[in-house]
């Protein structure tokens, strides 16, 4: 096997370390570059424009208060899926790691440029530019924490379950293109939810077999028979942070956690 270049582009945090590890494992990774968080102050101004104040306050409130009582609360169960599935979520080594204020910025695109990679890999980061995209000649492939076309955005899991839709509560691998996870699929696969499981861990189970599908279409680019497909013409919609309220009604009604 022809051994090829891979670049990491991610956000901060451990999902990315475990998907770093799950990869740097099977394939190795030349670089992963990491960009800063948003302004908090600039995305909730942005947020409040799109949704409404109220919205956003109650979305607020419920990171604030409920997602901290629900990984206080799960932190067994998460270190559980850690040991079952083999995620790593060790700190990336200093040597393959470089900064960078946005993924859009000039900086990443002269660092991809000069890396020049056969493959980039997508994980946690802001909509990517139609400039970045195109700075390089290469795939950029993403994990995505729901079915798309019909979850896109943020916690499709969750909201699968809220829907009574079990049949599209999964993860996606798909191609990156300019818009919210509309990019071509490669793999799709459902998860497995237990009672043991809620809000706060839903994610970690998408991303264990994401990064299984992940290191799966790596292999297929390597053998040059990396397949997509287009969305279907189903139902498609982005998906946000659940308020506070919305979070309460659906466990008391929908028994969703």
């Amino acid at each position: 096997m022809t051994e090829k270049k891979i670049v990491l582009v991610a956000g901060k945090g451990a999902p990315t370390h475990i998907v770093f590890n799950a990869i740097e494992k099977e394939h190795g990774i030349s670089l992963a570059i990491i960009e800063d968080k948003e302004d908090l102050k600039k995305f909730i101004k942005r947020r409040i424009k799109r949704l409404g104040i109220v919205t956003v306050a109650g979305q607020i409130l419920f990171q604030v208060l409920v997602l901290k009582l629900l990984k206080r609360v799960s932190k067994n169960r998460y270190q559980q899926l850690l040991s079952e599935e083999q995620l790593n979520e060790n700190p990336i080594a200093p040597q393959k790691l470089k900064y960078v204020t946005s993924v859009n910025s000039a900086e990443t695109i002269e660092l991809l440029k000069t890396l020049n990679p056969d493959l980039i890999i997508v994980n946690g980061t802001r909509i990517i530019s139609k400039k970045v995209l195109t700075a390089v000649n290469c795939p950029f492939i993403n994990t995505h924490v729901g079915i798309t076309p019909k979850y896109r955005g943020v916690h499709g899991a969750y909201w699968a379950l809220v829907n009574n839709d079990a049949a599209h509560c999964g993860v996606t691998v798909h191609l990156v293109d300019e818009g919210i996870d509309t990019g071509n699929i490669i793999f799709q696969q459902n998860i497995d939810v237990t009672k043991q499981d809620n809000f706060y861990t839903y994610p970690l189970l998408q991303l264990a077999e994401g990064v299984k599908l992940l290191n799966k279409a790596i292999a297929a680019f390597y053998n040059q028979n990396l397949q997509s497909i287009k969305e279907s013409e189903g139902e498609s919609k982005i998906w946000y942070h659940p308020t506070a309220w919305q979070y309460l009604y659906n466990r008391l009604i929908k028994g969703v956690k």
